[in-house]
């Protein structure tokens, strides 16, 4: 396992953005003098409010937020009450319809800043008020179309995948990104309530991460069964093709999506996003089920020994695929509304745009071969128009 991913849950709580604690702080210091007006310069990115690129499918994406109690099951973190999940549905739509939508609440936004040692830094409402695409309410365009479950990294909410959302929605897909209670900084619950991370305080190890995937893996079955069983949780389920769903995460988000397919043959594909394999993929493999690992440059063959471990196998169409210059946290909005905020990474020079649209191209291909039958030549091998894409063959 990469040994950002291995560290404990409060070593990962700083590594909850990819930035620096301030701009212009002691590294940047080192190189060039900090100026007055590059504080202002900062200080002004940082009063403006960051957008999300445009999804780039041809339909407009609707939202929907669904709050699911499974009452089946005892919250293993809480060790308390029904287990619940935050779910946010997003749908082909009808441009012209719906209202805007909210990226975080405040509260979600404050706990997020606060964990990575930025608040006071990015105000609250800049990183909460963040433009996403989405619009609720927005009418759907209606068929059936393909459904794919997006779960976010440990510690960050689900909202952390919205530019991966929004573009899937947008090319005719339903996605579902789940947050998972109790395993994200702050998540809002209904009755005013902010749930914050209990598994950050007893999880650790790769036992402890294991119980994670695994239990991941028991939410996406549930929701499985609150979206396509015969009263469905959503008011916009008939959107939905039963016959065809995948999955896809980041960080332990990923790793759940092998996880899960290990579990519950009704996801017929899966991406992981630079999430070392807790759960190992079974000796027998998924069944032949294709799957996708998507890693950051430094996830090479030697460098996780989960990756190393379950490559064999994964017995059916299968990619390792890596992007020069990125870091653990590229597949995510972060490294986007970093670049706005006047916050990058200087360890993972790959720009935020580009972050966005080579995790958009290489995962929306799998799933239009994989879902639709659509040949996708991109993922045959190096393209010129994508340099920074490496494909490995252990």
């Amino acid at each position: 396992m990469n040994r950002r991913r291995t560290v404990s849950a409060a070593a990962l709580l700083a590594l909850l953005l990819p930035l620096p604690l301030v701009a212009g702080g002691p590294a940047a210091a080192a190189d060039a003098p900090v100026t007055a007006a590059d504080t202002a310069a900062t200080a002004e990115s940082r009063r403006t409010l960051p957008e999300l690129p445009r999804p780039t499918g041809r339909f407009a994406v609707g939202q929907d937020t669904l709050h699911l109690v499974d009452r089946g099951r005892t919250d293993p973190w809480a060790k308390a009450g029904p287990r619940e999940l935050m779910v946010t549905m997003r749908y082909p739509a009808r441009r012209g319809t719906g209202g805007p939508v909210r990226y975080l609440t405040s509260a979600e936004a404050r706990l997020l800043l606060v964990s990575r040692g930025l608040d006071g830094v990015i105000p609250v409402e800049t990183l909460a008020g963040t433009k996403a695409r989405s619009r609720t309410d927005a009418r759907p365009v209606g068929g059936r179309h393909p459904l794919i479950v997006l779960s976010p990294g440990f510690t960050v909410p689900r909202a952390t995948l919205t530019s991966l959302a929004e573009d899937l929605a947008s090319r005719g897909y339903v996605v579902a990104a789940v947050d998972h209670a109790y395993e994200s900084v702050g998540t809002a619950f209904p009755g005013g309530r902010v749930l914050e991370c209990l598994a950050c305080e007893t999880t650790g190890g790769d036992a402890g991460y294991r119980a994670v995937t695994d239990n991941r893996a028991r939410d996406v079955s549930f929701l499985l069964d609150r979206l396509t069983g015969r009263s469905p949780a959503w008011r916009h389920a008939g959107l939905i093709d039963p016959g065809r769903i995948a999955m896809a995460g980041h960080s332990i988000g990923g790793a759940s999506a092998a996880a899960t397919m290990a579990v519950d043959p009704r996801v017929r594909a899966g991406v992981d996003m630079d999430g070392s394999l807790m759960t190992p993929v079974p000796g027998a493999g998924l069944g032949g089920r294709p799957f996708l690992l998507l890693g950051a440059a430094d996830t090479v063959p030697g460098a996780d020994a989960s990756w190393d471990r379950d490559w064999p196998r994964l017995d059916g169409w299968k990619r390792w695929i890596t992007f020069a210059g990125s870091g653990h946290f590229t597949f995510t909005d972060f490294p986007a509304i970093g670049d706005q905020l006047g916050l990058p990474d200087p360890q993972t020079p790959l720009p935020g745009a580009r972050s966005v649209e080579l995790t958009r191209r290489y995962v929306a291909a799998f799933f239009d071969l994989h879902l639709r039958g659509r040949p996708q030549p991109v993922l045959d091998g190096p393209a010129a128009d994508a340099p920074e894409v490496r494909f490995h063959t252990p």
